[in-house]
């Protein structure tokens, strides 16, 4: 019996051993397959936006080429959720156009973003958007758990309406399988209406179970009582959740073309443009299109829009026409859509009739101008003009425009002959310095010029056609008040100093104003920095006072010298306008040097007794420009325009290199 026992005892001990060594392998086997399998960095497109991604944070690996314009960014180190991931990355300088693995963090919707040129990729401004991204380095953080496959949103939502959305959700669920018995699909359907200006982030709310189907609650769905329609504005984005859990996207997510969103533009270019484009019958369709594609490639590179660069076209053959103006598109989208259905028109080259049509027509406030912001035309031509550009480039020079010229393919050697006018774009452009030319050796080279023309486009500060004869210099009126010109000729001058003055565009930063009265002794009556605009000024001509007294030209030149003109600004013009009805007590010769000297234009202006000899003395060489005589002093009136006319001129004639 005792063996029998021992014979049982021993039978369960080792029965007991074999299941532990068994239950210890088998822990060993789970363990094995319960290890984390290895990370695959997912790869996404270049056109992948962010926003089109659920998960919150990822790794992805981006192709190869993502630097295309084509791939659109908003922002700058902080991207708006539409932008292209890539791109991002790319204009960040994570990554170079040749690709490679980053790291995505999405975070909050930002109030603007703010456009900028970086490592190849222009990115574009935008007022606000409700998600944002930064992009970095792939390095893992400890303890995250980074998805092998991207969960992307789907896109069989019906579109949202403008203003008010209503999301009409439709999920089919199916029943716990039960033997015997078919699954039959549920359908829930609800519409919850959400204000797209109330929109909020979701991300990492707490998932809500209000449409969770619980083990004693019916799976069928319950019809939606009164109560649910009376909940606020918090109610209905705590129940928004439940949606995106459930597999919806809001459709203003997913739908990019109608809901797109508008920049108002890039507002460091803030330029008004013309584009004069060859639409003459020796370009051809094939080569017509490569220019129609770099306007296109010049317009997204621009971001236009009404807070920075406005852009109209004009295209020319035998004559030009206004393909469309500087308000009819507000945004690169919408431009780059116009330019795509522009036409050739055939004809000749006529590039200057071209110029002159933009300088009387096109730059004019009924077609969008805006008054301050610089003037640009660029002027794209095939060869060489059929007829001649300079007359009517300086007259558009003097009108404030900056005239930019691009050849393609230009005159070989045994083509000259054919050329109206020799060297045309060196008298067609604003400086014959090199910046405003570019010559191009064939139509499939155009594209590399993109950049370097919108650099030099934005550069505002280097546009130096825009400042005209009439809004950048600084005006002294040197004005006689001796006792021989009396009270009521004293006020015929001052008509005529105020007449002079309107022709002027007149601001802080554009012409400035300022006067001096004279007799024995010297009085400043207003400097350059007093007033700023064109009423100010008239009315504080108006209100000078006669002096009365001697008459000593020489010493009010030198006190203007010192009390107006040494004030001057040194991008400024200075013109000093001269009016006496005599000879001066003193010499005049060492003071009109002194002007000369110190850079400033001296126009004398003599009345009855004045003496010529003295007036071509005062004035700058040559006296016949800058002197003027009038017998009487009603008849000041009468040399304004000439004066004005003068001014110009000279201002004009100036070297443009």
């Amino acid at each position: 019996m005792g063996i029998v026992v021992l014979t049982m005892k021993a039978s369960v001990i080792e029965m007991f051993l074999v299941l532990l060594v068994t239950g210890i392998h088998s822990n060993k086997e789970m363990a094995k397959k319960s290890k984390r399998p290895k990370f695959t960095v997912p790869q996404i497109n270049c056109d992948i936006k962010a926003g089109k991604i659920i998960n919150p944070e990822f790794i992805v690996k981006c192709p190869a080429g993502c630097q295309d314009p084509k791939y659109h960014v908003y922002g700058t180190g902080v991207y708006a959720s539409y932008s292209s991931v890539c791109g991002a990355a790319v204009h960040s300088g994570v990554l170079d156009n040749s690709g490679g693995k980053i790291l995505v963090q999405k975070v909050a919707g930002q109030s603007g973003y703010k456009g900028s040129y970086s490592n190849g990729v222009q990115s574009l401004s935008l007022p606000r958007w409700r998600e944002s991204f930064i992009v970095s380095e792939s390095k893992p953080k400890k303890g995250v758990t980074y998805p092998s496959a991207l969960t992307y949103s789907s896109s069989k939502i019906p579109a949202a309406k403008a203003g008010k959305c209503s999301y009409e959700t439709t999920k089919a669920y199916q029943k716990a399988s039960v033997p015997g018995t078919t699954a039959q699909p549920v359908t829930l359907m609800q519409v919850f209406p959400v204000s797209l200006e109330t929109e909020a982030a979701h991300t990492n709310l707490p998932k809500s179970s209000l449409l969770a189907p619980s083990a004693t609650s019916s799976l069928r769905p319950q019809p939606m009582d009164h109560r649910s329609w009376e909940m606020g504005e918090t109610d209905l984005w705590k129940l928004e959740p439940v949606l995106l859990d459930a597999g919806f996207v809001p459709k203003e997510e997913l739908s990019t073309q109608a809901l797109e969103p508008v920049s108002q533009g890039d507002a460091n270019c803030k330029v008004d443009l013309s584009f004069l484009i060859d639409g003459s019958s020796s370009i051809g369709k094939r080569r017509f299109r490569l220019q129609k594609q770099f306007l296109a490639d010049v317009v997204q590179a621009l971001d236009i829009g009404p807070s920075g660069p406005l852009m109209g076209v004009v295209q020319y053959g035998d004559n030009p026409a206004t393909q469309f103006n500087l308000k009819t598109h507000m945004n690169s989208r919408d431009l780059k859509a116009a330019i795509e259905k522009i036409t050739l028109r055939g004809g000749l080259s006529n590039a200057g009739r071209a110029i002159s049509f933009v300088t009387k027509n096109f730059f004019s406030k009924a077609n969008g101008n805006r008054n301050g912001v610089p003037n640009v035309a660029v002027v794209v031509l095939d060869g060489w003009p059929t007829d001649k550009v300079e007359e009517a480039s300086r007259l558009s020079r003097e009108s404030g425009i900056n005239i930019f010229f691009i050849t393609i393919e230009a005159a070989i050697e045994n083509e000259k002959q054919y050329v109206v006018e020799p060297n045309f774009a060196n008298k067609a452009v604003c400086r014959t310095n090199g910046y405003y030319l570019f010559n191009v050796q064939s139509w499939f080279s155009l594209r590399k010029i993109v950049q370097p023309l919108v650099k030099r486009i934005c550069d505002t500060d280097r546009l130096a056609c825009s400042k005209t004869c009439l809004n950048s210099a600084d005006i002294g009126f040197v004005i006689d008040g001796s006792s021989s010109v009396g009270t009521g000729n004293f006020r015929t001058v001052l008509q005529f100093v105020a007449n002079l003055s309107k022709e002027f565009e007149i601001s802080d930063t554009d012409t400035r104003i300022g006067a001096v009265q004279y007799t024995y002794e010297q009085r400043l009556e207003f400097g350059f920095d007093k007033y700023h605009t064109k009423a100010d000024i008239l009315n504080a001509i108006k209100s000078v006072g006669y002096w009365s007294g001697g008459t000593s030209t020489g010493a009010a030149i030198h006190y203007a010298l010192e009390q107006l003109f040494k004030k001057s600004k040194p991008n400024k013009q200075k013109l000093m306008i001269l009016i006496t009805d005599g000879r001066s007590y003193d010499d005049v010769r060492i003071a009109a040097m002194a002007a000369h000297q110190k850079g400033v234009i001296t126009y004398a202006i003599g009345v009855a007794w004045a003496a010529q000899d003295e007036l071509d003395i005062i004035a700058t060489h040559p006296a016949r420009d800058h002197s003027f005589f009038v017998d009487e002093f009603d008849n000041l009136y009468k040399s304004v325009p000439k004066i004005i006319q003068n001014i110009c001129t000279e201002f004009n004639s100036q070297p443009r290199n």
